[in-house]
């Protein structure tokens, strides 16, 4: 399991809008090449988008589903590149009272027939890394949803 965190200067329904909008993950999630669809009930429970994901000329194209969804706090997706692998992935956004902003906290767990790779420490290293950059991302268009500009 590997779990990152962000604090983001937003609140909550902006993170949150930008993970309603299946096509911002062609920009957030490392990785992601092009959203092929997305069904229209996205982001309910049990709705997907199909996507194409790779690095360099391997490229996998597959879905992505909405396992749980609860606006602003909570949004749980299986993420699918098989053969290669499937995840669950947890976004949890956390109110920061009076101070303003949010920290959004990404956990990620391969699970299938891939499950055994979350115990290779060279994977826990290389997705925790690759979330942090996705973190970063995310927090990009969470600034532009809510008017505000990233800073450098």
């Amino acid at each position: 399991m590997a779990t990152n965190e962000r604090f983001m200067p937003v609140e909550p329904e902006a993170v949150w809008d930008v993970l309603a909008d299946p096509t911002s993950y062609a920009y957030w999630v490392v990785g992601s090449k092009i959203i092929r669809d997305a069904e229209p009930e996205w982001p309910e429970p049990g709705s997907k988008f199909h996507h194409t994901i790779g690095v360099g000329p391997i490229k996998v194209s597959d879905h992505t589903e909405v396992i749980e969804a609860h606006r602003p706090g909570t949004f749980k997706l299986r993420t699918k590149a098989r053969p290669l692998g499937t995840a669950m992935v947890t976004m949890r956004m956390i109110a920061r009272g009076a101070a303003g902003g949010t920290v959004v906290e990404m956990t990620e767990n391969p699970d299938g027939v891939v499950a055994a790779l979350s115990l290779n420490p060279l994977t826990h290293v290389l997705t925790i890394a690759r979330n942090a950059e996705s973190l970063m991302r995310l927090e990009e268009l969470a600034l532009l949803q809510s008017g505000q500009e990233a800073s450098a």
